[in-house]
């Protein structure tokens, strides 16, 4: 008899947990917002984002295109662009930037890119958007390709917007 009871107990809960994991009510949103939600990691965008760990401590050379010469910003996300995702990436930072679809900074992902005004000049600087506020370029400080956050202080004060390549 007891075995009957936590049976259909058991039975009752598997019951009541599934008529409770129902879809989630949709929400109205306007065509032009995106919620984080509708930007599912992208598999493309984590490739990106990997290779583009693989070149930390490369060495920085003003309009170096390829890891063994050197890269400036642009240079390595061309390279990397071209390399992991098969998407050819042409010219400065501010060109990529007019190529991209601007996203908002909330719905960055892995593999976007995140834009910035380090030389008092619009979209100076690009960087590969890694996840938890941190992203990876190629600056000419330091010499090496590294790992930086949105909101160290520089950063935060010279960002100016995000775009992605990807979808």
């Amino acid at each position: 008899m007891k075995r009957v009871v936590f049976s259909s107990a058991l039975l009752f809960s598997a019951l009541l947990m599934t008529a409770c994991s129902g879809p989630a009510p949709r929400q109205a949103t306007s065509p032009e917002t995106i919620p984080q939600a509708q930007r599912a990691v992208s598999e493309l965008g984590n490739e990106v984002a990997m290779y583009a760990l693989g070149l930390i401590d490369t060495g920085y050379r003003f309009g170096g295109k390829n890891p063994e010469a050197g890269l400036d910003c642009s240079g390595m996300v061309s390279y990397i662009y071209r390399q992991a995702a098969g998407i050819k990436v042409q010219g400065s930072a501010a060109d990529i930037a007019r190529n991209g679809r601007a996203i908002a900074r909330d719905d960055l992902r892995p593999g976007d890119l995140v834009f910035f005004n380090t030389r008092n000049q619009p979209f100076s600087h690009v960087g590969i958007y890694l996840g938890d506020a941190r992203f990876v370029h190629a600056p000419s400080t330091n010499g090496k390709v590294r790992i930086d956050r949105l909101n160290d202080r520089y950063y935060a004060q010279r960002y100016e917007a995000a775009r992605t390549l990807l979808d």
